[in-house]
């Protein structure tokens, strides 16, 4: 039976992730590398009592409270609980992220008012980089990848550990669920496929759902150039992206969770055949209420 709490899963005898079923709305994953006297997080959650339990899960391993946390991007299940390993920890992210994570403040609690998201308090990066970065925990090399430009947002990073073959892509990859670009770029995140694919890791732990191997990316690319094909379809036709997607044949990728981010790809899709630079800002409130149409006219819910 799978599982339905979040786990600690040993990837190696120095690398955990930290899965959180089913991976829906934001039910994200984490993960930590610790040689006994240092340890780095890879990601938060999205209340504070889910930090705090990954916080717990964490020390249950022997491993210490990190000194570093990473975030993958500036949403915030994978940043609003950076706050609860403060001060032990110093918060690194991409430049992007940093900005993009100021700037959308408490947007959550903006989507999701009825969820009790704890004492969240906007904690940023204070080390920021812009191509590459390397962290050392102990002897294992932990190499930081913007992907380049614009993809799920304009400042993710790729956590990738050489030695042992493994990735953590935050939300480049959703396993089993629905990708999710309309805060990105659609061009982009295929690009970005590229560049995990560079990296040769075997062992891929996603943003969200099981940790899976790189058939993900080729899984990814596949939705991702059907939605392009499909805004290319409802584009010409002067369809908006609703029209579109509620006309659409989800085919196979009917079985992902949230089919309904389908009209949020859409939107962004629409918005790169107009000519708008990637990663441009979109309607949000346009966007989720168009998936809340496609939701059977009920607003996405918060899984956390």
């Amino acid at each position: 039976m799978p599982a339905t709490e979040p786990c600690t899963v040993q990837l190696a005898p120095d690398v955990h992730a930290y899965v959180q079923p089913d991976g829906g709305w934001c039910l994200n994953n984490a993960g930590f590398v610790s040689d006994g006297e240092s340890t780095l997080l890879v990601d938060t959650a999205a209340t504070e009592s889910r930090a705090r339990a990954l916080r717990e899960s964490l020390l249950a391993t022997g491993a210490p409270l990190p000194r570093t946390v990473v975030n993958t991007h500036h949403h915030g299940d994978h940043s609003y609980g950076n706050g609860v390993f403060l001060p032990e920890a110093t918060v690194i992210g991409h430049d992007s992220c940093r900005r993009e994570l100021l700037a959308a403040g408490h947007q959550l609690h903006l989507i999701w008012p009825q969820t009790d998201f704890g004492d969240i308090r906007i904690t940023a990066p204070t080390l920021t980089y812009n191509d590459r970065l390397t962290v050392h925990v102990g002897d294992v090399e932990v190499r930081l990848i913007h992907p380049g430009g614009v993809a799920h947002t304009p400042g993710d990073t790729v956590v990738h550990l050489p030695r042992h073959g493994i990735v953590f892509t935050g939300d480049l990859i959703f396993n089993d669920g629905t990708p999710f670009v309309p805060m990105g770029s659609l061009s982009g995140s295929l690009r970005a496929l590229d560049v995990l694919r560079s990296l040769g890791a075997e062992i891929v732990v996603p943003g969200h759902g099981p940790i899976t191997d790189p058939s993900a990316y080729d899984a990814t690319e596949r939705y991702l150039r059907f939605v392009a094909e499909l805004a290319e379809e409802g584009h010409a036709k002067g369809l908006t992206p609703l029209e579109t997607a509620s006309g659409a044949d989800l085919g196979v990728f009917a079985a992902l969770r949230e089919s309904e981010r389908l009209v949020a790809n859409l939107h962004r899709a629409y918005a790169e055949l107009d000519g708008l630079p990637e990663g441009s800002p979109l309607d949000p409130v346009a966007v989720f209420a168009d998936m809340a149409a496609m939701n059977g006219g009920v607003p996405v819910v918060c899984h956390a």
